[in-house]
């Protein structure tokens, strides 16, 4: 697919330096770039989102929780406002 980028002339000048010193197109060298970047953006930097999902069993303790703390504390005196 072809697209048009705005990318500041700073990092395509070394953009295309880096490509021709590796030899390649730098159409290549943005692919590369981007599958990298993708491929990491849920790794080693968020490792919580491996285990997200294994809470969701956890609905009904939530709920449990919520509502012994409704119980305990949901009757609150004017008096105890200060």
């Amino acid at each position: 697919m072809k697209t048009t980028l705005e990318i500041p002339d700073a990092i395509f000048r070394r953009a295309k330096s880096a490509a021709a010193e590796r030899g390649i197109p730098l159409r290549e060298l943005v692919s590369e770039a981007l599958v990298e970047k993708l491929r990491t953006r849920a790794g080693p930097d968020k490792p919580w989102l491996k285990a997200f999902g294994k809470l969701r069993g956890l609905h009904k303790e939530t709920a449990d929780i919520n509502r012994i703390i409704e119980e305990e504390f949901g009757q609150v005196e004017p008096e105890d406002w200060r």
